[in-house]
C-alpha cells in the first residue's frame, strides 16, 4: 500500500512540476519529439505526463529497494 502511495505522490508531483515549469524537461520533451507534430497542441500535457511516469517510477523503485534492504537488516 505504501509503495502505491509513493508512486502516485511522485507521479503527481513531477506531472504538476512539469506543467508549471516553462522550459521543456527531459525525457518528456524527447518522447514528444519522437511522437511528432500530430500532437502539437497537447505537447505540454503529454510531456508532463511522460515526466510524471518516468520520474515517479524511478523514485518508486528507489523506495522499494531501500525498503527491502531495511526489512532484510532486521
Amino acid at each position: 500500500m505504501r509503495g502505491t502511495l509513493i508512486l502516485v505522490v511522485f507521479f503527481l508531483m513531477f506531472t504538476f512540476a512539469s506543467l508549471l515549469i516553462p522550459s521543456p524537461m527531459f525525457p518528456g520533451n524527447a518522447f514528444c519529439m519522437l511522437i511528432g507534430e500530430a500532437t502539437s497542441q497537447y505537447i505540454g500535457y503529454l510531456s508532463a505526463f511522460f515526466n510524471g511516469v518516468f520520474y515517479g517510477v524511478i523514485l518508486w523503485l528507489v523506495f522499494v529497494v531501500i525498503s527491502r534492504r531495511l526489512v532484510e537488516e532486521r
